[in-house]
């Protein structure tokens, strides 16, 4: 039996069963379901497992957060489940049937992009750098400063100039089932030393192009450019030749294919590629930037700034984020196209999104300061998104709760205004969060700090101002989670006790005493219900300290979420259950400490719980503690007065 197993069975009846899984696996985290019918997951249930630390869904996949000990849930998991686990691949291609046309679109940009990201992350530090060391350059005129400045551009140029179209080609081939070497070829082919230079095309005079720059075939010539950076024409060829090796794949015979295949593919992938798609994506891309360009300089910047800060989260959701991606890079290549020192003015409102949502998660942190559970969520994800990764934040908390989310969003938006308002630019992209500031030009870090101090400061308070009403200060959980739980413990049928051997003596033991207190007669009971016999015969005790402990060796067979009523199953088969206080469920958990949780093992004496017994008679509770026996057994005190826990001459069963 693994360590997981009994919350892997628990698990599987809580996603709808085997029958309700498609397929499923793992990353690094998460275990992540392809569901039939994702309505049937019990999110509720999933989460409230003691090894699960949160749900999500993403591109038609249910992902359930487990933590570093996934690999050996997975594996506790598929051994009860009877399931043979897929592959992360496999189960992204089974992912897409739950998904629409858009997303699906969206799905296979982040699979070209996701390789990428590693790359660009480093690039965006390296230009960082430089930004940083340009500052010194013009302040000290260092020959060991100018000289590393000089050394980062080769790797900042690598990857952003050569590097992109040539990834883009890799990726795309490797997505699509290709010979990823044939993508590199193509990207070479697309930022080639023979080329002009992108970047010196729209400086070129038209004289200067013949004989040197262009290909001329008699009938007709073509410009020899290139397309260093450029994005849209890089994926519209690497398609292009994804599409055509699989058509001569299948027309070509096997014994030829060796040679023929690498030939026609990438020959025509490459005249496709300069001769059509190339201007074709080049004017596309120059058509996007000028758009966007327009936005964010023109007169309504300030309005632009205020709407793409404001829902440029909710694009993280849909996978459109990854289309600004290519639209950065875009303004970035027509910007120093057109004047060296022009960047992007995206890339500091996506930086200034994720402070913001890292922000929420930190109200959340603080509302929930007293919930260890959420902590273990809630600190990790801040740290991530505040260095640019926001999804386990989005998921994990703020869209879990929602207002966090929208606090985030709306001190988002702000930073937007505050950016764009003053023209705020980054030379680079793929530094995001607080380290975003090596990524923007040293003219505008002081004005981009001051808009991430108000994308701090906004979420944080809104944060707890919203959330003041929802979660309890003590516990720090929502007070509808608290009456939901206690409502299904109420509502619960109490399954039947794991096997477990007794010895005699524990099976015969005597009743003993759970709390120390003075004893009271049941009909005394200032409950009717007890008072009655209705729920069973008993009696109770006026406790004078804080400590229940066990009255029998047995099994936990009821625990209430509010921690003031416990159900127990002794050794010798009596149902018992010990009621703490009147009417103390309504104070959702305050004033209770408990030691056991439903199902657990006790020996006679074992602590129960810690009560707060100052606490429960302020908020106008009694502490009068019925101990009922459920099951029919009648009882006949044999001690009156005081009596102390694990005294034995309380009463005799009948």
């Amino acid at each position: 039996m693994g360590k997981f197993t009994q919350d892997a069975t628990k698990l599987l009846e809580y996603v709808g069963g085997k029958e309700n899984i498609s397929a499923v696996t793992h990353c690094v985290t998460r275990m992540r379901f392809v569901l039939v019918d994702p309505s049937k997951a019990d999110v509720r249930k999933i989460e409230a497992l003691p090894s699960t630390k949160g749900t999500f869904t993403q591109a038609g996949q249910f992902q359930v957060i487990i933590g570093n000990e996934v690999a050996a849930y997975y594996d506790d998991f598929v051994a009860v489940s009877g399931i043979e686990g897929v592959s992360k691949d496999a189960a992204k291609q089974a992912a897409k049937g739950n998904q629409n046309t858009l997303e699906k679109i969206m799905s296979n940009i982040a699979e070209i992009f996701a390789p990428l990201i590693p790359a660009i992350i480093c690039g965006g530090l390296i230009l960082g750098f430089r930004n940083v060391l340009e500052i010194s350059v013009n302040l000290q005129q260092g020959t060991f400063l100018q000289g590393l400045d000089k050394f980062l551009w080769l790797i900042g140029e690598a990857v952003f100039h050569t590097g992109i179209p040539v990834g883009i080609c890799w990726s795309v081939q490797k997505k699509m089932g290709g010979t990823p070497m044939f993508g590199i070829v193509l990207g070479l082919t697309l930022v080639s030393g023979q080329l002009v230079n992108a970047y010196s095309v729209a400086g070129m005079a038209a004289d200067a192009w013949a004989p040197d720059y262009v290909w001329d075939f008699g009938f007709t010539q073509v410009r020899m450019i290139g397309y260093q950076a450029q994005v849209i024409p890089a994926i519209l060829a690497a398609f292009t030749l994804a599409y055509l090796e699989r058509f001569f794949k299948k027309i070509i015979p096997n014994v030829i294919q060796m040679i023929l295949v690498p030939f026609l593919s990438i020959t025509l992938a490459v005249m496709a590629a300069h001769f059509i798609l190339g201007p074709i994506g080049w004017k596309i891309g120059e058509g996007v930037s000028y758009v966007v360009r327009a936005g964010i300089s023109g007169k309504f910047r300030v309005l632009f700034g205020a709407v793409f800060g404001f829902f440029y989260a909710p694009l993280v959701i849909t996978g459109l984020h990854h289309m600004s991606n290519a639209i950065d890079l875009q303004l970035i290549a027509d910007g120093q196209k057109m004047n060296p020192v022009q960047g992007t003015m995206l890339w500091p409102m996506i930086a200034l999104s994720n402070i913001a949502q890292g922000a929420a998660v930190l109200g959340m942190s603080v509302l929930q300061k007293k919930n260890e559970r959420a902590q273990e969520v809630n600190i990790p994800s801040m740290i991530s998104c505040w260095l640019g990764v926001t999804e386990p934040a989005m998921f994990g908390v703020n869209l879990k709760y929602k207002f966090p989310f929208y606090s985030a969003m709306i001190g988002s938006g702000i930073a937007g205004v505050i950016s764009t308002a003053f023209h705020v630019q980054a030379s680079a992209i793929g530094v995001g969060g607080l380290p975003g500031i090596l990524s923007i030009m040293p003219q505008y870090m002081l004005i981009w700090a001051l808009a991430a101090v108000e994308a701090i400061v906004v979420p944080f308070l809104l944060t707890l101002m919203l959330g003041r009403r929802k979660f309890d200060p003590e516990t720090g959980k929502l007070y509808e989670e608290i009456a939901a739980a206690v409502e299904d413990e109420a509502n619960a049928v109490v399954e039947a006790p794991a096997e477990v051997q007794y010895t005699d003596a524990e099976k015969n033991e005597k009743f003993a005493a759970p709390v120390t207190g003075r004893i009271v007669r049941i009909e005394d009971v200032p409950d009717q219900v007890f008072a009655s016999r209705t729920m069973g015969d008993g009696f109770a005790i006026d406790p004078t300290e804080g400590k229940l402990y066990s009255p029998f060796t047995g099994e936990v067979t009821v625990t209430y979420p509010t921690g003031h009523a416990y159900g127990l199953r002794t050794a010798g088969g009596k149902e018992v259950l010990i009621h703490i206080g009147m009417d103390t469920v309504e104070l959702n958990g305050k004033g209770f400490k408990p030691a056991v949780r439903q199902g657990d093992h006790v020996r006679q004496g074992d602590l129960l719980t810690e009560i707060d017994l100052d606490y429960i008679k302020k908020a106008g509770k009694p502490v009068i503690t019925p101990i009922i026996f459920t099951d029919g057994t009648q009882v006949e005190l044999t001690k009156t007065g005081n009596v102390k826990h694990g005294d034995t001459d309380v009463l005799k069963l009948k």
